[in-house]
């Protein structure tokens, strides 16, 4: 892995950055913690020998992310990154969740009160730091325990190790609310063997731990009822080596086996149906596939398909098309300019249709603007992936001073 090769040239770059950089941050804009007076509750923290844990604690929310965990989050990592006496950092959720992703109810509370501002704020601080997890300068161990959807993902799949188990459920829903895939989303299903990638952003479908582990979105596989002494081994560690550490995760290791069920045993048939250019293409495909084979699979990913947002699922289908070829840098940038515009309701209100549909009234009967794909114009699409006005800054992230650091 490239930064487990980089790590012992990063590493001894750690110290030497570490004044000058808290000097500069302390410069920088934060956001006002005053506002959460329990925000250290809601992301709380594990000192240990070598490491400190961080951990996303609003369970009752699914751990889902609002702009003060977000915030922490950031501040959090930088202050360890710059720390020389840490070693590694870990990630993990409580609950029957790790993260369900963005708190969507809070945003669409937000915007409907005016304040689309606070709205930017929190996808900003968010894109920025799925940023530094993906340049982060120490392993990172992200435990995927339970729910991970969205958002949740995209603060944990960029680092060096991700841990799962008989209880994780991975997601990506967005195109059933009105939104797109984001949060790194288009970086790392675009990298899915064949049109795997397509396929989970556009319908939504669910995968497994085992099957994160086929498809390389995890690393290692542990049951649940391991997790606290892999823990607890992590915790006894005083190292910085990747190595080591990778040799305490594969020490709980638990042989897998995939479901002959699995979407991961239709590959072909899913790059035969999702390797179209347009959903119109794929959704013809579908309907092939399913008279032919009467396949039950072609059936509920065609109700997927004809459930979710026509305009969200020609956005997304782009977004992960264009995210083949990109960084992640130029990944977050291209989803950063998607978000405000959903939030925004240039074009369409199908994000707050979408959240109330399905989070608020929860009726599930959501009203598209515009209801069907053949309505759906091309300026309303390109829109979106448009360079943001003088009077909106285009998200800013520090590459010319990170990325020197992963080659």
């Amino acid at each position: 892995m490239q930064k487990a090769k980089a790590f012992e040239a990063l590493r001894r770059c750690v110290s030497q950055r570490g004044s000058s950089l808290s000097h500069h941050r302390a410069f920088s804009a934060q956001p006002n913690y005053a506002q959460y007076d329990d925000v250290e509750d809601l992301v709380t923290v594990e000192g240990r020998a070598k490491s400190r844990a961080a951990i996303l604690n609003r369970p009752s929310a699914l751990n889902a992310l609002n702009n003060a965990m977000a915030a922490r989050l950031k501040r959090l990592y930088e202050s360890w990154e710059d720390n020389p006496d840490i070693g590694f950092v870990l990630m993990k959720g409580s609950g029957r969740a790790f993260c369900s992703g963005a708190d969507a109810v809070s945003l669409y509370q937000l915007v409907n009160e005016g304040n689309v501002e606070e709205c930017k704020n929190f996808f900003e601080t968010l894109y920025k730091f799925v940023y530094i997890q993906g340049t982060y300068l120490k392993p990172h161990i992200a435990i995927l325990d339970g729910i991970t959807m969205g958002a949740g993902a995209g603060i944990a799949l960029p680092g060096m190790f991700r841990v799962v188990t008989d209880k994780t459920v991975f997601v990506n829903p967005e195109t059933q609310m009105g939104f797109h895939p984001d949060a790194g989303a288009s970086f790392y299903l675009s990298r899915l063997p064949g049109y795997l990638g397509e396929y989970l952003a556009l319908t939504g479908d669910k995968l497994n731990g085992v099957e994160m582990i086929a498809c390389r979105l995890a690393t290692h596989y542990t049951l649940n009822a391991r997790l606290a002494m892999v823990e607890e081994r992590l915790g006894k560690l005083a190292t910085d080596e990747p190595s080591v550490i990778e040799t305490s995760l594969a020490q709980y290791g638990d042989l897998v086996y995939l479901n002959k069920r699995s979407i991961l045993s239709k590959l072909e048939v899913v790059d035969r149906c999702f390797s179209h250019d347009t959903i119109e293409e794929i959704i013809d495909a579908l309907e092939k596939e399913a008279a032919d084979s009467y396949d039950e699979w072609c059936t509920t990913a065609l109700k997927k398909l004809k459930e979710a947002s026509p305009l969200s699922l020609i956005v997304s289908l782009r977004s992960i098309r264009e995210g083949r070829f990109q960084s992640l840098d130029q990944c977050l940038v291209r989803e950063y300019r998607i978000s405000l515009n959903a939030i925004s309701r240039r074009v369409s209100s199908d994000f707050f249709e979408g959240v109330r549909a399905r989070l608020v009234d929860k009726d599930f009967a959501p009203k598209w603007d515009p209801p069907s794909l053949k309505e759906v114009s091309k300026d309303m699409v390109d829109c979106y992936f448009s360079p943001l006005s003088e009077f909106e800054p285009e998200l800013e992230l520090p590459t010319a001073s990170r990325e020197p650091f992963m080659q």
